[in-house]
């Protein structure tokens, strides 16, 4: 089965990560999960990263270091995730009507992701 190619901002403010609540009828509705999406065929990781954020939070970024690459087999489909660190040039504003906040390092072992994020939430909530 060939991976969904996504990518994803791991946005951090004073200790807290930005999160995004993903939006009924969407595969995994209702978990929280860092802000991103797939990347369109030809699409750098990077310029799909700028992009979604764009769409999604109306916010131009700066794309740093990759952090994490990891696959995950879901029963509908296998993601292939890559994390990069990022930096905001603006505000975020939802632009889909969906929940954003900025969760605090120790809290997001407590909010529902995709399994996914997993190894993700390991790293960062055990520096």
């Amino acid at each position: 089965m060939t991976a969904t190619l996504v990518a994803a901002a791991v946005i951090e403010r004073d200790g807290a990560f930005l999160l995004t609540r993903r939006l009924k009828g969407t595969h995994l509705a209702g978990t929280w999960e860092f802000p991103g999406g797939k990347c369109e065929d030809g699409e750098t990781l990077e310029a799909c990263l700028v992009r979604e954020l764009r769409e999604e939070l109306a916010v131009d970024i700066h794309v740093g270091r990759e952090v994490l690459v990891t696959r995950h087999r879901y029963q509908e489909r296998t993601v292939e995730l890559h994390f990069f660190e990022t930096a905001l040039d603006g505000v975020p504003n939802p632009q889909l009507g969906q929940e954003m906040r900025w969760v605090p390092r120790g809290e997001l072992g407590e909010l529902p992701l995709p399994e996914a994020d997993a190894e993700l939430i390991r790293m960062l909530t055990f520096p």
